[in-house]
């Protein structure tokens, strides 16, 4: 799973629990925790102070854990991720909700609104290449379903999309 992905499931969750999006900064220092950066990396990345970034991650890293239920750390943040995207895979549920829109592979959909980042530095995408980005991520998603041995009406199920979408990723590709 690529990071706009696990940004995105961590994304819909934090947004399931708490009703707020991540903001940029956030998504940044989870993409740093990832990438194995070190605060002082990307507080110089993005312009930010180290003392900023430092106490935002805090925040984040005692959000997340509330969020996910188990205590999460620089150190651990990759593993509980993992973990959860997993549990979202084979059970489609996240807290105490169940049966949520798999958008991706780990993604899920239980906010309302669309789950952009909140303003801080978000540039906007032109709709064209959204509904590329959304159609590119079904078939993708669709095809990794497949090999986790999903059949197409199961996939369709879990995506809330008509069973001839999926039957047609084969023509697509």
């Amino acid at each position: 799973m690529d990071s706009p992905q696990i940004l995105q499931f961590v994304d819909d969750a934090v947004c399931a629990k708490t009703g707020k999006h991540l903001n940029n900064l956030q998504r940044k220092i989870i993409a740093g925790i990832l990438n194995r950066k070190k605060y002082t990396d990307v507080a110089e990345t993005y312009g930010y102070s180290s003392q900023h970034v430092k106490k935002a991650s805090h925040e984040l890293l005692q959000m997340l854990s509330e969020v996910f239920g188990e205590p999460v750390r620089k150190s651990n943040l990759e593993s509980v991720l993992e973990r959860h995207i997993n549990l979202n895979i084979s059970g489609n549920k996240i807290g105490n909700k169940s049966k949520q829109n798999i958008i991706g592979i780990g993604y899920i959909n239980s906010c309302p609104e669309s789950s952009t980042p909140t303003p801080d530095e978000s540039q906007p995408k032109t709709p064209d290449l959204q509904e590329e980005s959304k159609n590119q991520t079904n078939i993708e998603t669709i095809d990794k379903l497949r090999q986790f041995g999903l059949s197409d009406e199961q996939i369709a199920e879990a995506l809330d999309i008509p069973l001839d979408r999926v039957k047609q990723v084969d023509f697509e590709e």
